[in-house]
């Protein structure tokens, strides 16, 4: 897809075929703003498996298994089995682990290193456990690993549930317990394991020191101050320019963990039910669960945020609920039958939208149909004030599999003892991602551009010009394996790389476009459609080709392509 989802794969790629693995880079402009270790994981699937669009999602498919299995395993050492598989069942079907992972981004991985540096953490003062020292050293290199997916938050959030843990039980001022945590050992391996990179990405992008806490445009400070200062401190203090990025208002980051959580998030009541009293293996874990999520939740409060910030707490809140779970009580039950009747009236609804798009044409995709909400684009989920009624004439098939789902949810939960009814809440999850899967492909024209890639690979060589921001067209570079003209590109994730020392020659602006378009070389424009009239202007309406539309994207020529 476009935005980070390509970008990322296109660092991965750029990184095997440089043979640079420090320095990311996009269209040969440098790129700090996120951490090394999910390029070079793809990178490494690509040189198993090739460069692939599908083969840069295995290392996020991958992560989400194992943050599962993670999750499950750790419910069944803190509470038993039937916990265990519970909680597991919620990591692995609720709807902010399938929505989050469709891109590539870090967060699943960051959320399993979270997940095992906690468990390690309490294995750690458990008298019963036969290897305190070994897991001492797990939880130092799942913080190490952590830095190197998404920097300080992955020390900050696991560090601090830990601290805020030993403060409730009456630890935090024994040194007879920190020893436990054998502190300098763990230095050294986080040490060991983050060093390297950071060293290296100062010295081969100086300069190495600057102090100034003002961000500003046309301003370039190196490597240390961007990733540090800039992505860290100002982001989190919402200071940091450029400002890409947008926050999720406070009340509704809350409100929210009801869908990521669903439909496991109708069992919420069920746990302020819980003991949390640290006298078990059981009490300290929901003890370590509630200030786990807690830590976060407040930080994120604070700070900017997008909708999936939160998923290192998914583990934690799922860990809660299937302890509640299997405990059983008059708020499970109470939840399963709210479950009922929400999938209920889901299945009507979906019905009901059936029934009125039924005889609604589909002329072209589906972008036709959408209306446009740009104000909220860079939320991560903003793209969902787009629908419209008629939108759902595209989206029949996928509706109908929602609505057998919603069914088997009603159906399956509807007097049903405890473990039947979390088993068809879980088969309708299973479902309904079907349906969602299929929702998916049918946004493609809108979500990637990929077909206009093919298109531009039939029709014989020339250089790719994106016009404004190269997020919005990212998958172009990746599909077609190609380096990218900058039209008006000095943009938001490319502002900071593009005053940087010895930046490649690919920005240009209104007037050198104007002078290469007539030239005999051939050109291939990429805009967004409602740039049209402005091409017509800049160009002359009778000096281009339309070659494509689509998607609410136009592709332009500068002379008679072939036909594909």
């Amino acid at each position: 897809m476009d935005d980070v989802d390509a970008v990322q794969a296109q660092i991965a790629r750029n990184m095997l075929t440089s043979g640079d693995w420090v320095t990311a880079r996009l269209d040969g402009v440098v790129y700090f703003e996120k951490s090394p270790l999910i390029y070079w994981l793809i990178a490494i699937t690509y040189k198993l498996f090739g460069v692939h669009d599908w083969a840069a999602r295995i290392p996020i498919a991958l992560s989400a298994m194992g943050l599962a299995w993670l999750t499950a395993s750790f419910g069944n050492w803190a509470f038993g089995r039937k916990a265990g598989f519970y909680a597991g069942l919620v990591m692995s079907t609720c709807v902010g682990l399938w929505l989050f992972t469709r891109i590539l981004i870090p967060d699943v991985m960051l959320t399993f290193t979270i997940a095992l540096a906690m468990w390690a953490f309490l294995r750690v003062f458990d008298d019963e456990e036969k290897h305190p020292r070994a897991w001492a050293c797990v939880l130092a290199a799942s913080l190490g690993i952590g830095l190197l997916l998404k920097s300080l938050v992955a020390l900050v959030f696991p560090v601090a549930a830990g601290l805020l843990f030993l403060f409730f039980t009456g630890r935090l001022s024994s040194w007879k317990e920190w020893k436990r945590l054998h502190p300098v050992a763990g230095v050294f391996i986080i040490l060991a394991i983050t060093a390297p990179w950071h060293i290296l990405a100062a010295i081969r992008n100086p300069p190495y020191f600057a102090w100034t806490l003002k961000s500003l445009p046309g301003h370039y400070h190196g490597f240390l101050w961007f990733y540090f200062i800039n992505e860290q401190l100002l982001r989190f203090l919402n200071l940091r320019y450029p400002r890409d990025y947008n926050t999720v208002p406070r009340a509704w980051f809350w409100l929210f963990h009801l869908i990521w959580l669903f439909p496991w998030s109708v069992y919420l009541p069920a746990v302020a039910r819980l003991s949390f009293k640290p006298i078990d293996r059981a009490g300290r874990t929901r003890l370590l669960a509630l200030c786990w999520t807690g830590f976060i939740l407040i930080f994120f409060t604070f700070s900017t945020t997008q909708e999936y910030y939160s998923m290192p707490c998914y583990p934690a809140l799922a860990l809660l609920l299937g302890s509640a779970m299997a405990e059983g009580g008059a708020w499970i039950r109470r939840g399963t039958r709210a479950l009922s009747v929400i999938s209920g009236m889901a299945f009507l609804a979906a019905v009901a939208i059936l029934i009125a798009v039924r005889h609604v044409p589909r002329p072209g995709d589906i972008s036709a149909a959408l209306s446009s909400h740009p104000q909220v684009y860079s939320l991560s989920m903003g793209h969902m004030e787009d629908l419209t009624l008629n939108s759902f004439a595209y989206l029949r098939a996928p509706l109908a599999i929602a609505a057998c789902a919603s069914l088997v949810g009603a159906l399956g939960t509807m007097r049903a003892k405890a473990a039947s009814g979390f088993l068809a809440a879980a088969l309708m999850m299973i479902v309904f991602f079907q349906g969602a899967r299929r929702a998916l492909i049918r946004f493609d024209p809108l979500l990637s551009s990929r077909d206009m890639a093919a298109l531009i690979a039939r029709s014989g060589p020339g250089r790719i010009i994106v016009d404004h921001h190269y997020y919005t067209f990212s998958s172009i570079a990746f599909y077609t394996g190609q380096p990218e003209l900058l039209l008006n590109g000095r943009w938001n994730n490319f502002e900071y790389g593009s005053n940087a020392p010895g930046v490649p020659d690919v920005f240009i602006d209104d007037s050198k476009l104007r002078a290469l378009w007539p030239g005999p070389e051939r050109f291939y424009l990429v805009a967004k459609a409602d740039q049209l009239p402005r091409f017509e202007k800049l160009l002359g309406s009778g000096h281009f080709q339309i070659m494509n539309t689509s998607g609410g994207k136009i592709l332009l020529a500068n002379s008679s392509s072939p036909q594909p």
